[in-house]
């Protein structure tokens, strides 16, 4: 009696058993128009252990329509794809073109000579014409011409100055990232674009944006100064001056003046004599922007100048440049020279100017770095 009472109860536990089994696989049924997620959120947790639920869940021919959120996961994948390129920073990408090398100045100068300068060459300002009294003075008084042979030196720098910044372009990249590294002392290229470069001395988060005036010499001449083993040290000098605690100053944008400058004296013809004696105008032009730059560091300094003054040192500079740029260049020299340890420090260039207070002079503003041997004692 007993046992033949359990027979039936088996037999009704394996017919639930088939039940729950079949509705659980019809649960998995779906129309076409039905998505595939609400189908399985409608699946037990317990029907998992069941065979044909977990092919239905791996089935790879499936005839099944995608998920509707499918284009989003290959729009996030396509994404994730491209932050390879992307370095971190604000909108700076790494150059394809031998990413992380330095550049050097001849090497920069070089791709622009190669290069199609037309659209900058009819940009160039035309020379203000000379009439009557003025052109028979300046034939007599004023500065010689420039030599024929070096016309065409002189017309490349006024392109260059025409040219804007290019962050697509892996040249003008090299350059950027070559003066963060050199002045900053980084080995990592850094963005093209964050407020790093604020740092540096130029007003915003984009350095193409305070060129005007000067073009991409701007930026030339401040390779110039940082890769030149003769003026690299002046480099960091006047970088150390511009971030003094009460004589600060925006070096890049001042470099940019200065340039102007330089630019305004070579149109004028006020360095023409200069260039015909070297034969030569790029390498006069980047002697007198450095040249100029140190002269301003000298009277900034010794002269306990601020930003403030900022104008007028400018405008006293153009006069000297386009004056006596003979004079500059000699100071220039003098620097250079001075002593076998390398060059003076800032304020013994040979410029006259008052001394300096005790109380007010700066602290470490000509410390070498410490791979550099000892100054001499000043003469």
């Amino acid at each position: 009696m007993n046992e033949g009472d359990c027979h039936p109860q088996d037999g009704e536990e394996k017919e639930d058993g088939q039940a729950m089994r079949t509705s659980d696989e019809a649960s998995l049924q779906m129309d076409e128009q039905d998505s595939f997620l609400p189908a399985i959120r409608c699946v037990p947790i317990s029907a998992l252990k069941y065979r044909t639920v977990l092919q239905a869940l791996t089935m790879e021919d499936s005839e099944l329509e995608p998920a509707g959120d499918s284009a989003e996961m290959l729009r996030a994948q396509e994404e994730w794809e491209a932050v390879e390129d992307i370095q971190p920073g604000a909108g700076g990408r790494e150059s394809p073109h031998r990413p992380g090398k330095l550049i050097s100045f001849s090497e920069a100068l070089e791709h622009f000579q190669t290069a199609d300068l037309s659209t900058c060459r009819k940009r160039i300002p035309p020379a203000a014409p000379r009439r009557g009294l003025s052109t028979f003075c300046s034939c007599l008084f004023g500065p010689p011409q420039l030599l024929d042979g070096l016309q065409e030196e002189r017309d490349l720098i006024l392109a260059i100055a025409q040219c804007s910044l290019d962050n697509e372009d892996p040249v003008h990249s090299r350059v950027l990232q070559t003066i963060y590294k050199k002045l900053t002392g980084s080995r990592f290229d850094c963005a093209l674009y964050g407020a790093h470069w604020e740092e540096l001395g130029f007003q915003g988060s984009n350095p193409g944006t305070d060129l005007r005036g000067a073009g991409f010499l701007a930026l030339l001449h401040l390779l110039y100064l940082v890769m030149d083993s003769k003026t690299f040290l002046l480099a960091h000098e006047i970088f150390r001056l511009s971030q003094h605690h009460t004589q600060h100053f925006p070096f890049c944008v001042m470099s940019v003046n200065i340039t102007r400058i330089v630019i305004q004296a070579l149109r004028e013809e006020c360095l023409s004599k200069e260039c015909n004696r070297q034969h030569t105008v790029i390498a006069v032009v980047n002697s007198l922007y450095a040249a100029t730059f140190l002269r301003l560091a000298h009277v900034w300094r010794t002269e306990r100048k601020t930003i403030l003054d900022s104008s007028f040192v400018l405008k006293d500079l153009e006069v000297l440049a386009k004056k006596n740029p003979k004079q500059l260049l000699r100071s220039l020299e003098a620097y250079l020279s001075h002593g076998t340890n390398g060059p003076a420090p800032l304020g013994l260039s040979g410029a006259q100017s008052a001394p300096e207070s005790p109380a007010l002079a700066f602290t470490g503003i000509c410390d070498l770095h410490p791979d550099t041997p000892e100054r001499g004692p000043p003469v």
